[in-house]
């Protein structure tokens, strides 16, 4: 049977998962070294689909961007991409319940954009002024799926899902005090969100959201 990835020895890297699944393999970076992910990155810029590397630091970044011309950094959402997808298909909108929860949503919305869908966001917009969420209720009417990134006790998602007539996916953030656990506390309240629209991510996984989103919204 023929390969359909490249064996790097410390990985084996599959390059034709945008044509197979509809979505590319992601790098995660955490745990490998600056020359393996820059490998990588290198073996699937030779594929067709885009590339994400995901919770980059600062410095491999910068290796990057300086060793492939076409990448883009973000570093709001701890991302560098290449080759992302023209943009096309249905909204999706991101949505914070609070400014802490910026980097967890700017990688569900640059993985998003990055797969080719068009992406609107609604940034602070938490249970503890909800006007601030109603004043935009047409947004929510109009997005083919929406993302609620909320940390503390999570509540956001199941408001957002008995207001919205489409898919939500929900993200625990590991923002909050003690009792919140490191984003357990809206893990649980997400899981038993009585909305049922809602379905949800693990903690902080904007990535994973991101790639749900866009294929709902394809």
């Amino acid at each position: 049977m023929r390969a359909t990835y490249s064996n790097l020895g410390f990985a084996k890297v599959e390059g034709r998962r945008q044509r197979r699944q509809g979505f590319p393999e992601a790098i995660y970076c955490p745990g490998k070294t600056p020359d393996q992910i820059v490998r990588i990155f290198g073996d699937l810029l030779r594929g067709s689909g885009p590339v994400i590397a995901t919770r980059v630091t600062e410095p491999t970044a910068r290796t990057l961007m300086h060793r492939y011309r076409g990448s883009n950094h973000h570093p709001e959402a701890r991302m560098v991409v290449a080759k992302p997808l023209p943009r096309r298909g249905r909204t999706v909108l991101v949505i914070t319940a609070g400014t802490a929860d910026l980097p967890v949503a700017e990688e569900a919305a640059r993985t998003a954009e990055t797969l080719g869908r068009p992406v609107k966001r609604l940034w602070d917009v938490g249970v503890a002024g909800m006007h601030r969420l109603i004043e935009h209720r047409a947004m929510l009417e109009k997005a083919a799926v929406a993302i609620v990134c909320a940390g503390m006790e999570g509540a956001l998602a199941s408001v957002v899902g008995g207001l919205a007539g489409c898919p939500v996916v929900a993200v625990p953030t590991s923002v909050g005090y003690g009792a919140h656990f490191q984003g357990i506390a809206p893990l649980l309240t997400m899981l038993n969100s009585c909305a049922a629209n809602v379905s949800v991510v693990n903690i902080d996984n904007g990535f994973g959201a991101g790639v749900v989103a866009s294929l709902i919204a394809r």
